[in-house]
């Protein structure tokens, strides 16, 4: 566990010091820890490879495919100059609105293929005005992370909680809705706070563009909208077919390059390879940590405290936010896949443990606004803020701690009063 946690250390001092690129430094830290842990003898490359999430990287890329078919077409900037509009030149209201479209559509899609389609949207909806883009791809990206957790299918851990603990999708939305509307203003509230002086400073003009022009290629668009509207019906009854949500976006990819007709390469070419090692030296790294032991460790110490009924509320809450912090160092997934089975065990011994699960939810997914690797929505929004080609567009990891753990830590906070007074009804 030392071991392990030291190397786990320092190569997130590398990604957080950016001495080398973030995908440089997780590749170097997964070699690491696959070389101690096959010495030493508590990992191996086997390991390596199966703790590698394939689901999110595939669904990473076909998503990234279809938005590079839509991009051409002039759907982006006809959807953009349709949000400036609505804006009439106010920043904050840009921001507001951005912050709702990407919220309540991260409840259906998940938050990963929300930030994929309107990232490259923000980018060219501030170029249209002239203002920096940092502030609402940072927004959209912390809120769509909040919005996914209030349904079955909007956040991965909540696909894994809900299989495992048989909770249906009205159920799921019924008992976590009302807690992630009180997190998503308080958030939202923080936020606008935050970026005050940024949004002081970058009202704009109202644009008189015509949207009409805006479409280049209809029929492209036409075929595409037709293969990502395939997807998302698929995703809402994905877990019905027992198909995985890359095998869902592979599906619309083939839809959309057999009416299409593109060239592959050029389609392949627009794929972000560099965030998708990043996440596979980072699915490495952390299951070298879940390999030698740490975080089954720490979740049976929370088993312990959830064995007296008298302290179910105070585990919790103690559940909530320690996959909160799990969560905003490592990702939140091998985290949640470990307690499942602990959460699942209490049950022998006479613990109600639905009120565990909504915690696990809640706390895995706020958690994951804390750093700028936390979730998959950051590490897009910060890569699409780098291709933009704006200076002060880039979004460091510093500066995502500055604006992103005040609105972590509200967030928590507000969920866990909530969490208390509606506790009955949680359980």
């Amino acid at each position: 566990m030392l071991i392990a946690t030291l190397i786990f250390i320092g190569a997130y001092i590398l990604i957080f010091t950016e001495v080398f690129h973030r995908t440089t430094s997780a590749l170097l830290g997964a070699v690491v820890m696959v070389i101690v842990g096959e010495y030493v003898g508590f990992y191996t490359q086997e390991a390596a490879l199966l703790a590698i999430d394939a689901n999110t990287l595939l669904l990473l890329a076909g998503m990234m495919m279809l938005i590079s078919l839509l991009k051409p077409t002039g759907g982006f900037e006809f959807v953009a100059l349709r949000t400036v509009r609505l804006a009439v030149g106010s920043s904050t209201k840009l921001m507001i609105y951005l912050s709702i479209i990407v919220s309540v559509i991260s409840m259906f899609l998940d938050n990963v293929t929300t930030v994929l389609i309107f990232a490259p949207l923000t980018v060219l909806i501030t170029r249209l005005v002239g203002i920096n883009p940092m502030p609402y791809l940072m927004a959209e990206a912390i809120m769509s992370n909040i919005g996914g957790i209030a349904t079955l299918i909007g956040d991965p851990p909540n696909l894994m909680i809900g299989s495992a603990a048989n909770i249906g999708f009205t159920e799921f939305f019924i008992h976590l809705g009302p807690v992630v509307l009180l997190a998503w203003g308080s958030s939202l509230m923080v936020l606008l706070f935050s970026f005050r002086h940024e949004l002081a400073t970058q009202n704009f003009d109202h644009l008189h563009l015509e949207q009409d022009q805006a479409i280049r290629q209809p029929r492209q668009l036409a075929y595409v909208l037709f293969a990502l509207s395939i997807v998302i019906v698929l995703f809402f009854i994905h877990h019905h077919l027992h198909y995985y949500p890359a095998f869902v976006a592979l599906i619309g990819v083939v839809i959309a390059m057999l009416l299409v007709r593109p060239k592959p390469e050029a389609v392949f070419g627009e794929v972000e390879w560099s965030v998708l090692f990043f996440f596979a030296g980072l699915f490495s790294l952390v299951g070298g940590l879940e390999a030698s032991g740490l975080l089954h460790l720490a979740g049976q110490q929370l088993a312990q405290l959830a064995k007296n009924p008298d302290q179910l509320l105070l585990t919790c809450i103690a559940l909530m936010w320690a996959a909160a912090v799990v969560s905003a160092i490592v990702d939140n997934i091998p985290f949640t896949v470990t307690m499942i089975p602990i959460i699942m065990s209490l049950e022998q011994y006479g613990v109600n443990i639905m009120p565990l699960w909504w915690a696990l939810a809640l706390g895995s997914g706020l958690g994951g606004n804390g750093t700028h690797i936390g979730a998959s929505a950051n590490i897009i929004c910060i890569a699409e803020a780098e291709r933009s080609g704006i200076p002060e567009a880039r979004i460091t990891p510093w500066l995502w701690l500055k604006k992103g753990l005040p609105t972590t830590v509200f967030s928590l906070i507000s969920s866990s009063l909530l969490f208390v007074l509606f506790f009955e009804h949680l359980s």
